[in-house]
């Protein structure tokens, strides 16, 4: 009897202590990490949410930069962090719904390991031509590859990045043969693309806007469901013909261990949804073609989940495996 009425006054003390952490976050600053280098599309979008985050929460938010595996090593970073809501993951599509189907030995689960708390944005790529490919628009190039199986060449930023997933499904739903070439980052696929020494690429549309506009390379489909604010006369490539089905919609959003109480997340999805919500930041990302986008940590989960089986899909008949 009396070593339960003491368990019992334990768990009412540990109780008590949660809510009353609970209810004083947050009372130091935040970690928001960033699994990707510095200076990139994700970074800067990571960088524009926690000044506003921490505008809002009188709290400072530091990006710290975990960049490796994809997106991986910064993920691992944040399941194994204290669930207290110090510590947050600004998490890629990519690192939550490619890589545990590319990687055997993942440290982390990408729906055991983290409470979802809100997505943040979309955004997409884009598949663009040197001038070089006499190609006006998707159709043509689908013709021209089929009239020259494996000739035709598309770059991308490494071996199951979405750039080369990008590529994967437009072969798979063209039935073309295309000759993939990974590179270590977008900067030398951009620079040897831009050299005409490869055909196309898939990409994010940040990085090709500008290119875009001076003639050094042709935009011929926005890679996601809805075509780019930044470049709003390039339609989708699912409405070429015969690509009603494409879709590689690039989504990010932030995510805390399991385990974080219920509380700290709800002031966080609260907070996190305000803080988008600002005036001028829809304004301010559209300029990269990039989309603000919110939900609930219910529809964010259940995006994980579907994600994680689409591109099963794709990475096993595409055949890729990291490890």
């Amino acid at each position: 009897m009396r070593r339960q009425l003491l368990l019992c006054a334990a768990a009412l003390c540990l109780g008590a202590h949660a809510s009353a952490s609970a209810a004083d976050y947050p009372d130091k600053p935040i970690r928001l990490v960033v699994p990707f280098p510095a200076g990139g599309a994700t970074d800067l979008m990571a960088r524009t949410l926690g000044q506003r985050l921490a505008e809002r929460l009188g709290k400072g938010v530091v990006i710290d930069n975990r960049a490796g595996a994809g997106g991986g090593i910064g993920a691992e970073a944040v399941a194994t962090a204290a669930p207290d809501g110090y510590t947050l993951l600004f998490a890629t599509m990519g690192s939550l719904t490619i890589n545990p189907n590319l990687y055997r030995s993942l440290r982390y689960d990408p729906v055991k390991s983290f409470v979802p708390i809100t997505l943040t944005h979309s955004t997409s790529n884009l598949l663009v031509v040197h001038p070089g490919v006499p190609a006006q628009d998707v159709a043509e190039l689908v013709a021209l590859a089929r009239s020259k199986p494996g000739e035709l060449t598309f770059a991308s930023a490494g071996n199951g990045t979405t750039s080369h997933l990008s590529g994967e499904l437009f072969k798979s739903l063209a039935g073309v043969d295309l000759t993939h070439v990974p590179y270590k980052g977008s900067a030398p696929a951009m620079t040897d693309f831009l050299g005409g020494r490869i055909s196309m690429m898939f990409d994010t549309t940040s990085n090709f806007v500008d290119y875009a506009k001076t003639g050094k390379l042709r935009p011929l489909g926005v890679t996601g469901s809805k075509r780019s604010p930044a470049l709003p006369q390039v339609p989708t490539i699912a409405e070429a013909p015969g690509m009603a089905g494409y879709d590689m919609t690039l989504w990010l959003g932030v995510l805390a261990p399991a385990g974080t109480p219920q509380a700290i997340v709800d002031t966080l999805h609260r907070e996190i949804g305000a803080a988008m919500s600002t005036p001028g930041m829809a304004r301010q990302m559209a300029d990269a073609g990039i989309e603000v986008r919110l939900s609930t940590p219910q529809e964010f989960a259940g995006l994980i989940r579907s994600d994680l089986a689409k591109w099963g899909q794709v990475v096993q008949r595409a055949g890729i495996r990291l490890d």
